[in-house]
């Protein structure tokens, strides 16, 4: 019963969220401010859940913050978004041999 009473108070929310503003907004938004703040909330939201989660994503903090560094620094360079992948991969393989 709680689950399925989640389920419907979840779904509920999610429903909402994308309605109101359907319901509010009707004319275009025209004001650069707000259309500037619009565009980048998908960013901001994306790394601020993204961003806690790596540290996480080891058992070690030292080889996350390695990794972290790393993925940082090649995207610096402006590297395509695979050879990060696959450089901070296998830093972090490497130095977990260290650390652990």
């Amino acid at each position: 019963m709680y689950l399925a009473i989640s389920i419907i108070i979840m779904a509920l929310v999610t429903y909402l969220l994308r309605v109101i503003p359907l319901a509010c907004f009707k004319k275009k938004i025209e004001n650069k401010y707000v259309k500037s703040f619009l565009y980048y909330v998908p960013y901001a939201v994306l790394s601020c859940m993204t961003f806690p989660a790596i540290f996480y994503s080891t058992n070690n903090t030292y080889t996350a913050i390695i990794g972290t560094s790393v993925a940082l620094g090649a995207s610096f360079f402006k590297l395509k978004l695979i050879y990060v992948v696959i450089i901070t991969v296998c830093i972090v393989f490497g130095f977990s041999f260290i650390f652990y």
